[in-house]
């Protein structure tokens, strides 16, 4: 379906110029919500044991086997602009949550595709530890995501005196690019409204601001160490936060899930990667994140 022709042709009846459209849709993201307990057609199986390609050993991180969160049936999912996910075959989503969040190394998650038309067979269950009791469907719906720079979510204005100089001027970029911000905010949520109820994961989107951030300021310092730039103490935070903007066109979230832990009030997991990787098909570019968050 073409989203970004829906909401053009909704907007335009508006009144609302059509190079402002275009404007918004360069920031306007549709992520895929998976729920189940709906009478929706099945897209996906949280939980349970995976269907591996015939012959692929269970996904591990060199000792023990890596939980297995969810898979997805690309085919079944509905078309995304702009969102690169493969047209077909699977894609199946393996996390140990604790270890990722203590270590934060990458080879405690593993993104896995199963190419249509490939031979696949119900994982062994013997692998109990990465196993699920707790197997069911998941189907589809897709929900508008806006960046945090469009302040879309806040109810009260905020001060201009409390927004860092570079924060300053992108809110007078968007307010002189993007006039009718609000009104094409509230179309985007009409046309894909916002989370009715519990949503098991989200695919595609805006990565969580935090994860893009700590990656611009392990790019800064490494562009430091490496003599390629010199930043001043004073002007480190104001670089972090032009590279935090300009990292956010370039990543998305691959996947965003609810972890259970009883230790915690809220944790959750995910996998971000380039927009250029997720087209070119190199999911092994994928980058797990794990939240624990008392």
């Amino acid at each position: 379906m073409d989203h970004q022709g829906r909401l053009r042709r909704a907007a335009l009846a508006l009144g609302i110029p059509d190079d402002e459209v275009s404007r918004f849709i360069q920031h306007l993201r549709l992520s895929i919500r998976l729920s189940g307990g709906s009478s929706g057609v099945p897209v996906g199986q949280f939980g349970g044991l995976p269907r591996l390609p015939v012959g692929m050993d269970w996904p591990s991180d060199g000792v023990e086997p890596l939980p297995f969160i969810f898979s997805v049936d690309c085919a079944a999912l509905p078309r995304v602009d702009g969102l690169g996910l493969p047209a077909d075959g699977s894609l199946l989503f393996f996390l140990d949550h604790e270890q990722a969040a203590a270590t934060g190394e990458r080879k405690y998650g593993r993104v896995v595709y199963a190419p249509a038309g490939a031979e696949t067979e119900v994982a062994a269950g013997s692998a109990d530890r990465a196993s699920s009791d707790k197997q069911y469907d998941v189907s589809a719906t897709l929900r508008a995501e806006f960046p945090d720079w469009f302040g879309a979510d806040e109810d009260d204005e905020d001060d201009d005196d409390d927004l860092s100089p570079f924060q300053q001027q992108v809110a007078r970029d968007i307010e002189r690019d993007l006039p009718h911000l609000d009104e094409l905010c509230a179309l985007a949520n009409e046309l894909w409204p916002p989370d009715n109820g519990y949503a098991s994961a989200y695919v595609g989107g805006y990565a969580v601001e935090e994860v893009i951030k700590s990656f611009a300021e392990q790019t800064l310092a490494w562009r430091e160490k490496t003599g390629e730039i010199v930043i001043p103490v004073a002007k480190w935070y104001s670089r972090v936060e032009e590279e935090t903007y300009r990292l956010t066109s370039e990543w998305l979230s691959l996947a965003r899930f609810p972890v259970d832990n009883e230790s915690y009030y809220r944790s959750g997991g995910s996998f971000v990667i380039r927009h250029d990787d997720l087209a070119a098909g190199r999911l092994d570019e994928a980058l797990p994140v794990a939240e624990l968050i008392p």
